[in-house]
């Protein structure tokens, strides 16, 4: 590591991540040469990670209100109001570029550093998700960096304690260099007990607690702010280790804390430690912080004030404590065998001031470490809109179901069983839907409410048409919560481009935050918290475009729910919105056509939210159990895993009109759902939804062990199964990993 006192170099301040001229701007904020501790204490504050300066004036624009919100962006975790007195409280983040370096660690870290915005605001996390991008099945790297992280994943997450209830997998070639590891993480508390990180007044005990501090994930979130090159694997060192039992250590003793009323100000120490941690305890305060270093537990000796202020050490907490409490709080800790110094106090004067062995090591304006960071209106250009593929451009198949079972055996839309059954979906007992549905259901407390999770993007939309992929993902979330009967409530998102610096890369950004933002304003779904990750990318090769977005629906009486399995003969199936047959951009056309182009499906925001409010007011009155969105693959790929869920079978017998069958059964066209309902009430339900302007058709008929297709030779259930389940498994062999590692 660095020395005390090198010189300030050019070559030093490009090491630290810093432009020449942002360098200029924080040497004439403070009027002097900063030293070593300084410069590294405004490379992390002022780094993309930190202070999101290529995206925040485009991220004002998204709305982040409404009469349920409690708290929005701005803090460790949204904060939405879910009645009752209790509040649900969640965040997703990244963690791409150390599961690159180093996939387990990276994704076990990523996973304990949102559990740890979660329970820093009182709530008690009850559930976790993840959205994983991988490169092409066929690169070098993908088994490895596939079983580390998912091992990773978990690994913490199962030995923490937290359900792991669903998420996505998907991969391709533009992840090759640069795979996303994308990390939710949900929990309840009560609205008059939600803990903040805003310290309050001066002369404050500031207290460190959790594990001791070591040399791990120094300059982690300068490496998350930068592009990958060929030597990625030198910025090892940068991977954080995690300790989930720790962790779980830290959740209850915290708890506790918080319930003995010791508590004034909480914060996390996740990118940039120490540094980020207390910076933002002062500065939103309005207050100064004076720290000494001497008091800070180390694991490891002669640590400089340099190491210990950007050292990313996992499961650690910065606290602002009430201080008739310290005796109370130390007992707390101690017993849970976790550290408990008291490191710094509150002051008045607005200075962020470190000392260590006596000398001072930074001085520095606290509110001007984030206020004066650099902001970036940076130039970009529009995604150019692809030509509309029109369906009889596109050649058929020589049998739906052959091209059907290539399909489902395909790596973006086989089953995910093979990841599912490495993390624990059931443990604490309240998970009423794990992996493999529309949404995941989580009982809140005893019941009867209930909170629909999902996590959804679209990545290759995103990368036609980053306006109509950005509003597509938030409506797919949306409809991803309705297919299970819940109210969407609000969404947290994580924004993964390549380097802003091209104006190409920060035009699918403006456009995906403002297509974000459309479907929102339209669906009444607000965001309340999120991440941007940039510089996803090696050697100028950035990934696909990949807004994802993470939903929370609310469902009052969990015994009114609908899931994705057929779950009776002789229901008769309906198809809820329009089909045009629509195949730019679709699965149908990359699996089965080798094509990856035209313009991607437009997202009718308005008739989204009229088709879901019909659905939802179907499974809600108790008229339809079984209920799955249409997104990937479109309706035979639906239908296909409807069945499969079920052992059921289905006639399909409605033929086409308008475009051609293959355009009919694998288009991707938005806002559709199929359900199951009872024969008696079809003609009711169809002539209801005439009414409102919902098209509602019927298309067939549950029953048997076949899926027959129109005038096609059936296919078994069983084989279907078959074929859907068998990819992952033969993909993951032990033999094949060790092989390719």
């Amino acid at each position: 590591m660095f020395d005390n006192n090198p010189e300030i170099t050019p070559e030093l301040i490009a090491a630290h991540g810093l432009k020449s001229d942002e360098y200029e701007r924080f040497a004439a904020l403070i009027a002097r040469t900063p030293t070593l501790t300084e410069l590294g204490i405004v490379s992390a504050m002022w780094n993309e990670h930190c202070s999101y300066k290529s995206s925040r004036i485009h991220l004002r624009n998204l709305p982040t209100k409404a009469p349920h919100v409690i708290q929005g962006p701005g803090e460790n975790a949204g904060v939405i109001d879910i009645g009752d007195g209790d509040a649900a409280i969640f965040k997703m983040e990244s963690h791409n570029h150390p599961s690159y370096i180093e996939p387990y660690q990276g994704a076990a870290t990523g996973v304990g550093g949102i559990l740890r915005d979660v329970f820093t605001m009182g709530a008690r996390p009850i559930a976790a998700m993840n959205a994983l991008r991988f490169g092409a099945p066929d690169h070098l790297k993908t088994r490895h960096l596939v079983a580390g992280v998912v091992a990773g994943i978990g690994g913490y997450g199962n030995s923490f304690g937290v359900p792991t209830v669903g998420g996505e997998v998907n991969f391709h070639k533009s992840y090759d260099g640069n795979c996303l590891v994308n990390a939710f993480a949900l929990g309840i508390a009560r609205t008059d007990a939600i803990f903040y990180a805003k310290a309050t007044a001066p002369g404050l005990p500031i207290v460190y607690l959790g594990s001791k501090t070591g040399r791990d994930g120094i300059h982690g979130a300068t490496m998350a702010s930068a592009e990958f090159d060929d030597k990625s694997d030198e910025k090892r060192p940068t991977v954080q280790v995690g300790d989930p039992f720790a962790e779980k250590c830290l959740l209850e003793a915290c708890l506790e804390i918080m319930a003995a009323d010791a508590v004034i100000a909480i914060q996390d120490m996740g990118a940039a430690g120490l540094t980020c941690s207390a910076v933002e305890m002062g500065a939103k305060g309005d207050l100064g912080i004076e720290l000494d270093l001497d008091q800070v537990p180390c694991r490891e000796t002669g640590m400089t004030a340099y190491e210990m202020m950007l050292s990313e050490s996992q499961e650690r907490m910065l606290l602002v404590l009430k201080p008739d409490k310290e005796e109370t709080a130390r007992a707390i800790f101690t017993k849970w065998g976790l550290d408990f110094a008291i490191i710094g106090h509150t002051t008045d004067d607005l200075r962020f001031r470190v000392l260590h062995h006596g000398a001072v090591m930074a001085d520095l304006p606290i509110k001007e470490l984030g206020d004066e960071a650099p902001l970036y209106n940076r130039p970009y250009v529009p995604t150019r809109r692809q030509a509309v593929v029109r369906p009889e451009d596109v050649p058929a198949p020589a049998s739906l179901g052959e091209a059907l079972m290539t399909l489902l055996a395909s790596p973006d839309l086989c089953s995910r069983r093979w990841v599912a059954e490495q993390y624990d979906s059931v443990i604490l007992g309240n998970t009423l839907a794990g992996p493999g549905g529309d949404a995941a259901i989580i009982r809140v407390g005893e019941g009867p409410k209930a909170l629909a999770l999902t996590c959804d993007v679209t990545p290759r939309y995103c990368q036609a048409d980053p306006l109509y992929g950005g509003r597509q993902a938030v409506a797919e979330a949306w409809r991803n919560l309705t297919a299970v009967g819940a109210t969407p409530l609000a969404i947290t998102d994580n924004l993964n481009f390549g380097s802003p610096e091209r104006p190409e890369i920060m035009g699918q950004l403006v456009a995906a935050i403002r297509g974000i933002g459309d479907a929102c304003r339209i669906l009444d779904f607000p965001v309340v918290s999120g991440n941007v990750s940039l510089y996803n990318e090696t050697n100028g090769q950035a990934i696909m475009p990949t807004p994802t977005i993470g939903g929370v629906g609310l469902l009052p009486d969990l015994s009114r729910r609908a899931g994705i399995a057929f779950n009776r003969e002789g229901d008769t199936l309906l198809l809820i919105g329009e089909t045009v047959g629509w195949l730019g951009q679709s699965l149908y056309l990359r699996e089965i056509c080798a094509r990856e182009e035209g313009s991607p499906p437009p997202p009718h925001l308005h008739t989204e939210k009229r088709n879901g409010d019909f659905v939802r007011d179907l499974i809600r009155a108790g008229e339809v159990t079984v209920c799955h969105d249409l997104s990937d693959g479109g309706l035979l790929i639906a239908l296909a895993e409807m069945a499969i869920a079920g052992g059921i079978g289905a006639a399909i017998d409605a033929r086409p009109h308008g475009a051609p069958p293959h355009a009919v059964f694998f288009g991707e066209d938005q806002a559709r759902y199929v359900i199951a309902v009872d024969s008696n009430a079809t003609a009711d339900i169809i002539a209801r939804g005439r009414d409102l302007g919902v098209a509602v058709a019927r298309i067939g008929t549950t029953g048997g062990e076949e899926l027959t297709i129109l005038d096609e030779p059936p296919i078994k259930v069983a084989a279907l199964k078959a074929a859907h389940e068998g990819w992952f498994p033969a993909f993951m062999t032990p033999s094949a990993i060790t092989q390719e590692s």
